[in-house]
């Protein structure tokens, strides 16, 4: 039931930014990667993660500081008694409330008056037992367990299905969320550590990771395509790759370096539902050291001036 605040390190009036990067800072430190021998590490790896979900919650970060909840995201009290929210001694179980003056008061006495004046434990009519219960706090959950999945590049832009072993052994196969990018976190729920109000959660972190030639932008990819000199003159039918697989793209006749030819519908998938693209940029390729393209460029130096229209 720690301060997420203190936790974190951060003051109570931390920006969001503020926030993700001391989160940041402690995962990289705390890692159970780089402390493979020090399962305090892992412990405290694990309270971070929760406690960095529960303020970039806003809605559960809001009922924090109002006292609503505590740091595992457990009520309280029920209905706000006691809470930070309300007036000192407030009781508001449907949005009238009920003022004790600022002393102290058990929450038996309350119902008391309220049906039929009687005293705890006393016949004749009165009020016993708590009215079922209430005012017993909730049993807290276990803690969440965090964890960092490695995703390829392809498989993040195709949403393939990812397969995951947790810490209890059992392998599991995750279906990634559309729009998934570095730092994007599944909550799965119940997965986590075994406590006295049921099991936390398992909140997985995605590791998206760098290609050797695609670029994301965005939703959209970027790729710079090798093309022969006879390619670009001529024009031709070419193989790109693309996450999903190679494709055909037609190179137009006369295409320099720099033209971008857009393939639609093979990049991301976004959080609307559609799919971004792959922009795929020309680069010719020149041999080196080809006498037969040394002679013709010789014969061909003087026919024209590319800069010319940057007045040069």
């Amino acid at each position: 039931m720690a301060d997420p605040y203190v936790t974190l390190g951060v003051a109570r009036s931390a920006s969001e930014d503020e926030i993700k990067k001391a989160y940041r800072k402690l995962a990289k430190e705390l890692h159970p990667d780089r402390n493979k021998d020090n399962p305090k590490a892992s412990e405290k790896f694990s309270q971070v993660t929760q406690a960095y979900d529960l303020l970039t919650d806003k809605d559960k970060r809001a009922r924090f500081d109002r006292g609503e909840i505590d740091g595992d995201g457990n009520p309280t009290a029920p209905f706000g008694y006691g809470g930070g929210g309300g007036s000192p001694g407030g009781f508001r179980p449907g949005g009238g409330q009920f003022d004790f003056g600022g002393g102290e008061a058990d929450i038996g006495d309350i119902f008391e008056g309220l049906f039929g004046g009687g005293k705890r434990g006393g016949g004749g009519g009165g009020f016993s037992g708590g009215f079922g219960g209430f005012g017993r706090r909730a049993q807290p959950k276990g803690a969440n367990i965090a964890y960092r999945l490695a995703v390829s590049f392809e498989d993040a832009a195709k949403l393939a299905p990812q397969r995951i072993t947790l810490k209890d052994g059992k392998t599991i196969d995750l279906k990634l969320p559309a729009g998934v990018e570095e730092g994007t976190q599944m909550r799965l729920a119940g997965k986590g550590e075994e406590g006295p109000g049921g099991a936390g959660d398992a909140i997985v972190t995605i590791e998206v990771q760098p290609h050797r030639f695609y670029v994301r932008d965005g939703d959209d990819i970027k790729l710079d395509l090798p093309i022969t000199l006879a390619e670009a003159v001529l024009g031709a039918q070419v193989r790109v790759p693309t996450p999903d697989g190679p494709v055909m793209l037609t190179v137009p006749k006369g295409s320099s370096s720099g033209k971008v030819l857009r393939l639609k519908g093979r990049g991301f998938h976004k959080r609307g539902g559609a799919r971004g693209d792959l922009f795929v940029t020309l680069m010719v390729d020149l041999p080196v050291d080809d006498d037969a393209l040394i002679e013709f460029a010789q014969g061909w130096k003087n026919k024209g001036n590319p800069r010319g229209r940057m007045g040069v």
